[in-house]
C-alpha cells in the first residue's frame, strides 16, 4: 500500500534544520556550528512569532525570506551531486545544475508552507553535543516538540567550504533525508528507463507520515 505522505505542515519537522541556521557563514571562523544555531534559533523564531497569519496570506513574502536564508546555508550543488548518486557522473553539465535548482526549489516551497502551519511546543538544541571527528565536518543535534508532545530528535550535518559552513544533510527522527532522497532518486531513474530529464522533471520526493513518525535507525 502506498504510504500516506506527510501534509506540508508536517514537513516542517523534516526540513526545519535547513532554515533553523539561517546565515551560518557569517561567524564561522569564530563561533562553533552548535553556538549559531542555538542563536540562530532564537533569530528565526522572532521572525515567524506573531506572524504565521500575515505570511500565511503573503506567502510570497515567506517565500523569499526562505529562499534567501537558505542560499547562504544548504550546500546545494553539494546535496544535488549527492542525491544523484552513482548517477551523478553521467549527467551532463546542465542537468546537474537543474536538477540541484529542482531540488532547492522543492526544498523551499515545501518549507515555507510547513512554516506557517505546523505546531510546534519547544525548539531545542542538546547541550551535550558529539565532537566533531574532523575540522571541516560537524554535526548538530537538536529536538522539536510538537504540541501533542512528540518529541523529533533532529541533526543536521554541515561541512566547511571556503570558510563557510554548509548544511549538507538532516536526519530526522532516526531517518536519513539524504539517503531517503537518494533512493527516490534511484528509483525515478529506474522507472524512466534512466531518463535524466523525465526524472528532474518529475522530481517529487516523498516521506511517508508513518516511516516518520516510526523512525529509522541512521
Amino acid at each position: 500500500m502506498r504510504k500516506t505522505t506527510l501534509p506540508l505542515m508536517r514537513w516542517l519537522v523534516a526540513l526545519m534544520v535547513l532554515a533553523l541556521a539561517l546565515p551560518l557563514q557569517a561567524q564561522a571562523q569564530s563561533q562553533s556550528p552548535e553556538a549559531m544555531v542555538r542563536e540562530n534559533v532564537d533569530a528565526l523564531m522572532g521572525e515567524i512569532e506573531g506572524k504565521k497569519d500575515y505570511y500565511a496570506s503573503n506567502i510570497d513574502e515567506l517565500e523569499a525570506l526562505v529562499d534567501d536564508s537558505l542560499e547562504d546555508v544548504a550546500d546545494f550543488r553539494y546535496i544535488g551531486a549527492s542525491v544523484m548518486g552513482s548517477y551523478f557522473r553521467n549527467a551532463t553539465p546542465e542537468q546537474r545544475s537543474r536538477f540541484a535548482d529542482v531540488f532547492r526549489q522543492t526544498l523551499i516551497d515545501t518549507y515555507t508552507r510547513g512554516l506557517v502551519t505546523f505546531d510546534y511546543q519547544d525548539l531545542r538544541v542538546l547541550d551535550n553535543q558529539r565532537s566533531q571527528r574532523y575540522e571541516d565536518q560537524a554535526s548538530v543535534d537538536m529536538e522539536v516538540v510538537a504540541t501533542n508532545g512528540q518529541v523529533y530528535p533532529v541533526s543536521y550535518s554541515l561541512r566547511l567550504s571556503d570558510g563557510d559552513w554548509r548544511v549538507v544533510n538532516v536526519i530526522v527522527n532516526g531517518i536519513n533525508l539524504g539517503l531517503t532522497f537518494r533512493n527516490q532518486f534511484d528509483q525515478a531513474m529506474r522507472d524512466n528507463n534512466r531518463d535524466y530529464d523525465a526524472v528532474i522533471r518529475g522530481w517529487a520526493p516523498e516521506i511517508g507520515v508513518d516511516e516518520l513518525e516510526q523512525g529509522g535507525d541512521a
